[in-house]
């Protein structure tokens, strides 16, 4: 039986659909709510509106479940390559060993930069933020494919598909955000710009690009590589979050898809998004300056009425442990081992780790460590500023936003256009 919901109002009764999703997830379809009520729905941050139907990704927070087209996160990781995932979410199947054979391979043919993108890169001062830097350059490859991205979903005179444009933007996006996104780690690190090395494969790539020194022979770490292809997965996708729901938000205008994840770029950046695992080492930084006193900020932490908070714990959709926290932890512990370091930073972090999952305020509260917690320490691990955190997260995120904006298209989404309750001043005249 079609389930409904009704609404009373002004004396009448007004029934609407509710819609069941294939995981069981309701929702009240009111998009007549306006026309037929007179009414819309005030909700700030729209924490419980749902602006879409999507087929990407599976979010359970209640019961920390992360799923990519059915598959979880775990299996995902365990089993299979970044580009593989990256695939998955954009076309929505895993690939065969031809089909991603000829992925890689396209992408290596869009791999060459124009140079006139380099001195658009050069003309930023040291000072530039990567991700101001980073949200410049994806605008900026419009001027380098303009009709293709212009018109990515018409078919054009020359019998050119919108499905072998949309393909086309695709891999040349996957071709040139590693490239752009290494520039900004080597121009912080006062390191030659580098160019892709087309023998190796995507994730080892891009350890290739941002971590190879001049004059000395590049020699790969495959845990590095492995705790690459780990985050990279882990951050491909996230359902409708802040700058998912920018990158649909501003591709309903029928603006292109490098403006929209511009957008998108843009929406990441912000503290309270992309910007968490660098709060995480800003805290970590504050406590060594405080005589690494952890035990002090536990308890801050536990303090209702103390402002300080936990950088890395918890999460604000995942009511239990967040599930890539317990895959990257794994990633985290092996970088760490491997590598040696000796980092203060660090060693407050692991310390900080062990006592708040033994602790039982921060057990009864469900306050585990989150993947930003973990990712956090890995980059620091790895050499990489605080600056870079979300430029990270940010090419890892790359497929999830091409996926999201592609099912929009193809859903043929009207524009966005939310509503709002005016509060201020009444008609008034000048006198």
């Amino acid at each position: 039986m079609d389930k409904s919901a009704k609404i009373e109002f002004n004396g009448k009764s007004f029934t609407f659909p509710v819609l069941t999703g294939s995981e069981n997830e309701e929702a009240i379809d009111i998009k007549n709510l306006r026309s037929e009520v007179g009414l819309i729905t005030y909700d700030p941050g729209y924490k419980n509106t749902g602006h879409c139907i999507s087929n990407i990704t599976y979010l359970d927070g209640e019961n920390g479940i992360l799923r990519y087209r059915g598959y979880s996160v775990e299996e995902l990781c365990q089993k299979k390559s970044f580009l593989e995932v990256t695939y998955l979410l954009i076309f929505g199947d895993l690939p065969s060993k031809d089909q991603i054979e000829k992925f890689q391979n396209d992408i290596r043919e869009e791999s060459l930069v124009d140079e006139d993108l380099k001195q658009i890169f050069k003309s930023f001062p040291k000072s530039a933020h990567p991700m101001g830097v980073l949200s410049s350059l994806t605008s900026a490859l419009i001027a380098f494919n303009p009709q293709n991205e212009t018109k990515i979903s018409l078919n054009d005179k020359e019998g050119v598909s919108a499905d072998d444009k949309m393909y086309l933007s695709t891999v040349r996006l996957l071709a040139k955000f590693p490239i752009m996104s290494s520039w900004t780690l080597r121009k912080i690190k006062g390191l030659p710009l580098n160019y892709s090395n087309n023998n190796l494969s995507y994730t080892e790539n891009i350890a290739y690009m941002m971590f190879a020194k001049p004059n000395q022979e590049y020699v790969q770490n495959d845990i590095i590589v492995n705790a690459l292809n780990t985050l990279l997965i882990l951050h491909a996708d996230h359902e409708q979050n802040c700058s998912t729901s920018t990158v649909r938000i501003v591709g309903s205008s029928y603006a292109g898809l490098y403006a929209s994840i511009s957008a998108g770029i843009s929406a990441l950046w912000g503290r309270l998004h992309g910007g968490a695992n660098q709060a995480v080492i800003e805290m970590l930084e504050l406590i060594k300056n405080d005589n690494s006193d952890i035990d002090k900020y536990l308890n801050k932490a536990k303090d209702k009425s103390d402002p300080f908070r936990l950088m890395g714990f918890g999460h604000r959709v995942y009511k239990n442990f967040d599930p890539r926290a317990k895959i990257i932890k794994k990633a985290a512990d092996q970088v760490l081992n491997d590598l040696g370091i000796e980092d203060p930073i660090l060693d407050i972090a692991k310390s900080i780790e062990e006592k708040a999952l033994n602790d039982e305020y921060f057990i009864q509260k469900k306050l585990y460590p989150n993947v930003d917690f973990y990712s956090g320490i890995i980059y620091r691990a790895l050499g990489i500023p605080t600056d870079m955190f979300t430029v990270m997260f940010a090419l890892g995120r790359i497929p999830g936003w091409i996926a999201q904006w592609k099912e929009m298209r193809d859903s043929n989404n009207p524009i966005g256009r939310p509503r709002q309750i005016y509060n201020g001043p009444t008609h008034r005249t000048i006198s």
